[in-house]
């Protein structure tokens, strides 16, 4: 995985401190019920706030009570991906090497790839327990480097999740219901995020992984800059047999080095497109997207959180499958498709779990 490497080369250099306090005395056995939740953005981003409320839900509903008779932590990292330097990387990674060291925890939850891949996965093998949620990276790309999985049924060692799917393949077959498709653009960046969205669409629409066989053609696009993505726009306005397109680009810099975010992407594909994106979350379609399906993250978390109660319930979490999130939802901007003159069927509206009208 691009760019992985560079950051595991930062966490490299502590991981023998992070075994050592893993191992040592007064570990987690010692400590009790002590979980620790590892954000790799903020604690209140929108997709790892609702991650981590619905964690604690699940812990709730299992008995174990925040406060009562479970100690909880939260910490959070602040990572940029795309954005972050090796310094800026370790210092976060120290940062929550410490906090781990105050703490102590016996259960460690990773919310987001950051978090999961420079300080968790160098606890693999160790006694405290790992849980993540919402991986983007497939976990077998991740066990390239260090060796803490036999199998997603099996993890066999001290580490499982629950896996953020996308789900395109639901997403393109509602919209071939609502316009006649013939060819889709995957629209993605050169970023360690962009990269890792780009194989999961990739893998999800896999020949053998999309059965029945794709009545439409789909076409991966790289961008690797500001002005590579104007013109991408130009071209998918311009080519009769392009019908729509998905964008996974968060963030792409132009010719000056500027910096454009997914908001300025999301504005500019909304303001110049003249036909439907599908975006990779809700929050992609709120900002005005025309629709496609995402990542239930309050429902992700609570799945993870069942795996804590498990484990606080004596299980192993290596005997605990990794698992894909299981809940997805059905998203519909109803001002963008009245703007594209798509009429969405009632029948489709009727079974989406929201719709925006702004």
């Amino acid at each position: 995985m691009p760019n992985l490497a560079r950051s595991m080369k930062a966490a490299f250099t502590i991981m023998a401190a992070l075994i050592a306090l893993a191992s040592g005395p007064g570990s987690a056995a010692e400590t009790g019920r002590r979980i620790l939740i590892l954000h790799s953005t903020t604690a209140e981003s929108i997709t790892g706030r609702p991650q981590q409320e619905g964690a604690i839900k699940a812990l709730e509903d299992a008995g174990f009570c925040p406060g009562g008779n479970l100690r909880m932590g939260i910490h959070a990292m602040a990572a940029h991906p795309g954005k972050d330097t090796v310094e800026t990387i370790s210092r976060q990674i120290s940062d929550a090497v410490s906090r781990i060291a105050r703490f102590r925890p016996e259960i460690i939850l990773t919310i987001g790839d950051t978090a999961f891949a420079t300080v968790a996965l160098p606890l693999a093998r160790t006694p405290i327990s790992i849980v993540f949620s919402g991986l983007r990276g497939q976990p077998e790309t991740y066990n390239r480097f260090i060796r803490f999985m036999k199998s997603r049924r099996h993890p066999g060692h001290n580490i499982t999740g629950v896996y953020e799917k996308r789900h395109i393949r639901h997403a393109l077959e509602i919209l071939s219901r609502v316009t006649d498709l013939k060819k889709v653009r995957m629209v993605h960046d050169l970023t360690p995020t962009g990269r890792v969205i780009a194989e999961q669409v990739a893998l999800e629409l896999q020949p053998e992984n999309a059965m029945p066989p794709l009545s439409y053609r789909t076409e991966q696009v790289d961008l690797d800059s500001w002005e590579a993505f104007q013109q991408e726009i130009v071209t998918i306005n311009a080519s009769p047999e392009i019908d729509a397109f998905y964008l996974g680009a968060l963030m792409l810099k132009d010719a000056d080095g500027h910096a454009h975010s997914a908001t300025d992407i999301i504005q500019y594909a909304i303001a110049h497109a003249t036909k439907p994106a599908i975006g990779i979350d809700a929050t992609a379609i709120n900002h005005g997207l025309y629709g496609g399906t995402s990542v239930d993250f309050y429902a992700m978390g609570y799945q993870a959180g069942e795996k804590i109660a498990e484990i606080l319930g004596g299980a192993e979490a290596g005997s605990l499958p990794i698992q894909d999130a299981q809940t997805v939802t059905l998203v519909f901007n109803l001002v963008r498709s009245e703007t594209l003159g798509l009429k969405i069927p009632s029948e489709i509206l009727l079974a989406a779990d929201e719709v925006f009208t702004r």
